[in-house]
């Protein structure tokens, strides 16, 4: 087994034991992904990866199995379309050695409700819960690998980004720019994972869907975006304007650059998530533009865009080496514009470090 892989189940494994966990068992995800390096045609067909504290296998539709044991040296139990998957998930059961009349299993939030009925109706007396506390707690501490890999991806999206506002002039579309910056992932090697571009007031909406409005002169512009590449994504908003600056522009920039540099401030090595979101929120609250601040500051970004941790006002994740995440807050000015700031972080020797190269600084077009 691939060496990284080897040590991420051991490291699950440890994870299972601090936790009490008898069996872990994931479907077609990312989740599966990060254990197995395999992602799995998802169809009805079920999938499914089931970790023990002495077996790992998986139950593997018959048709798959001859291209997923490309990717993995672990045990597979196949079953065929004509018998159905039934014998082969008892079989399965069998060998992890889950015995316990009340088994405590660990059950994939992301697969599909019918794979995980399958699993409780075999083990009817078990205790179920989701994935936070062992597969999740593992992915949300990044390793070397994933570091390099993070930082390629958000080096490569500041250039995308940059490709962004220098296609900017009279009259052009929102998509027309996306599609610029879409076409630059593409020649570098990355695919797209989103792009959002927002102008006018439509950036005073926090999750626009990318339209055919042209650009003015006095339109603020923000765009939001990010590719995938060697695996892992990227994530980045920046704001600029177009000709004139709208009024307020400045007064609202500077509010979210303070915003964020007060949270990276507070991102720290045992300091709970919720007080970097206090640290962002106080800034704008204080500037008397709370209410405008529609969401969270955060979220964390790994083999997913969104992931654990979560950077919210409630979250009592208590923040560690390795974590990544996005300090994100955002003022929303309905009919006028809206500005959003966002830098994703890893928690590395003590301290937040950003992983983009690019300043916040406003970018003029025209």
């Amino acid at each position: 087994m691939n060496p990284t892989l080897t040590t991420r189940l051991a490291n699950l494994r440890a994870r299972m034991a601090q936790t009490n966990t008898d069996l872990v068992v994931l479907g077609p995800s990312s989740h599966m992904l990060y254990m197995a390096d395999l992602s799995p045609h998802g169809d009805e067909r079920p999938v499914l990866l089931m970790v023990s504290p002495t077996f790992a296998g998986f139950l593997m539709p018959a048709l798959n199995v001859d291209s997923a044991r490309q990717h993995t040296d672990l045990p597979f139990f196949p079953w065929a379309d004509a018998d159905g998957p039934d014998a082969a998930l008892k079989d399965l059961l069998a060998a992890t050695g889950v015995t316990r009349t009340a088994p405590s299993i660990v059950l994939d939030e992301t697969m599909r409700t019918d794979f995980a009925l399958l699993v409780l109706d075999a083990l009817p007396g078990a205790r179920r819960r989701f994935t936070q506390d062992t597969v999740g707690y593992l992915r949300s501490r990044k390793d070397d690998a994933e570091y390099d890999a993070l930082k390629k991806s958000a080096v490569l999206n500041d250039a995308a980004m940059a490709a962004g506002f220098a296609a900017l002039r009279p009259g052009i579309t929102e998509v027309e720019v996306a599609t610029v910056i879409r076409d630059f992932y593409k020649a570098n090697g990355a695919t797209t994972e989103f792009c959002s571009v927002c102008f006018g007031p439509n950036g005073a909406f926090p999750h626009h869907h990318t339209g055919d409005t042209r650009l003015m002169d006095r339109d603020a512009v923000l765009i939001d975006t990010g590719g995938r590449i060697h695996g892992y994504p990227s994530d980045m908003t920046r704001v600029g304007y177009f000709g004139s600056k709208p009024q307020g522009f400045d007064e609202i920039h500077a509010i979210l650059d303070r915003a964020v540099t007060a949270a990276i401030a507070a991102a720290k090595p045992g300091v709970p998530a919720s007080a970097v979101d206090k640290a962002a929120r106080d800034v704008i609250t204080e500037a008397g533009y709370g209410p405008n601040f529609l969401h969270r500051t955060g979220h964390g970004l790994g083999i997913d865009v969104h992931e654990t941790p979560y950077i919210t006002a409630t979250s009592n994740t208590v923040l560690e080496e390795g974590m990544v995440f996005s300090i994100e807050p955002g003022i929303y000015l309905q009919g006028r514009f809206g500005l959003r700031l966002e830098e994703i972080v890893i928690i590395r020797n003590g301290t937040a470090e950003i992983l983009s190269d690019m300043p916040r600084t406003a970018i003029s077009g025209g």
